[in-house]
């Protein structure tokens, strides 16, 4: 009986790649599953103290809690735990993720090779980053004009748009929370990280920043 030394945890809502993913994993000698999980809420509830994972394959797009609001989550909570972003994801929201501490990433229909090279890379070099990923950041940078470079700029996910927008209503934060359909502990993330990352201090500058930078136009 194999004695496998690395916990790897799987985080997507597609059970037609989670579970082949999963079986791949368990067949590689140095490393075992301790947890599967369809979305970030799913995961939170399986989630103990014998099963954390040292690297968590993670989803973006998934229902109840998506890979934007478990990462989030997991960077108070268990940061010690390493993110590999596993979707198909576009080229903007690469930096983002980079910047909310993402590990790398991975394209669903991976192969088992760089599926463990991966693996291996997290642990070795703390990051991975796939020749795809790479040409993309690569053009990122190239096509990006200095002074207005992406790399310089706060990127903002969907979710933190729209909690943006409603930021300049007069709805209150739990009010906001039911709107986006999601709970008041989540739009508290939101308002506490970009308070951090836009350099404000109040829901006033919040505000300031969506009215400014075009993500709320005003009208008089």
């Amino acid at each position: 009986m194999k004695q496998a030394s690395v916990k790897i945890g799987l985080v997507d809502d597609h059970i037609i790649v989670r579970d082949p993913l999963a079986n791949v994993i368990k067949a590689f000698d140095d490393f075992s599953v301790s947890i599967v999980a369809e979305n970030g809420k799913d995961f939170i509830e399986k989630l103990t103290s014998d099963n954390v994972p040292e690297i968590l394959l993670l989803d973006l797009n998934m229902p109840e809690m998506d890979g934007h609001e478990t990462i989030h989550w997991i960077s108070k909570n268990h940061p010690e735990i390493k993110i590999l972003i596993l979707t198909m994801y576009d080229p903007d929201s690469l930096i983002h993720l980079i910047k909310e501490g993402v590990r790398g990433f991975l394209k669903k229909d991976v192969q088992p090779g760089e599926l463990r090279n991966a693996l291996q890379s997290i642990l070795t070099t703390g990051t991975y980053c796939s020749p795809y990923v790479t040409s993309r950041l690569f053009n990122l940078m190239k096509n990006q004009d200095k002074k207005n470079s992406i790399w310089g700029t706060v990127i903002l996910n969907a979710n933190e748009i729209c909690f943006l927008k409603y930021v300049v209503t007069e709805l209150t934060y739990k009010e906001i929370a039911y709107k986006m359909e999601i709970s008041p502990r989540t739009v508290d993330n939101y308002r506490d990280s970009l308070f951090v990352r836009l350099n404000v201090k109040s829901r006033v500058g919040l505000a300031m920043y969506a009215v400014k930078t075009g993500i709320v136009t005003l009208k008089f």
